[in-house]
């Protein structure tokens, strides 16, 4: 199971959050992915594999291919994560709003 830490540590590296990126446009084989990075094809390969190990890529074969795309399951779990901490966030600007509200009205009675 993919938990948002794994997940975000892999995606901790400019090269593989620009892979992630690519393959969020759909899914594509290395040679696709190496394209106008600035890291060659076997280094591409070794960030697949970090990607892959933290839920966040899956592959399949395609003739002499590989061809990656990404999995559903690791995106859901950093977006439960940030879905947890946004609403968290948002409770708090509430209460500190609601606060300030109250705050006004007691210097306006």
């Amino acid at each position: 199971m993919t938990t948002y830490v794994e997940a975000m540590e892999a995606l901790g590296d400019g090269t593989r959050r620009e892979i992630f990126e690519r393959l969020a446009q759909g899914p594509a084989a290395v040679g696709e992915l190496a394209a106008g990075l600035p890291v060659s094809r076997p280094a591409v390969s070794q960030h697949l594999r970090v990607l892959k190990a933290a839920g966040l890529v899956t592959d399949h074969a395609a003739g002499t291919r590989r061809i990656y795309a990404l999995e559903p399951d690791g995106i859901a779990a950093m977006r439960e994560y940030w879905e947890r901490v946004w609403s968290g966030a948002l409770e708090w600007f509430r209460a500190v709003a609601e606060d300030e509200k109250e705050k006004s009205r007691d210097r306006d009675d």
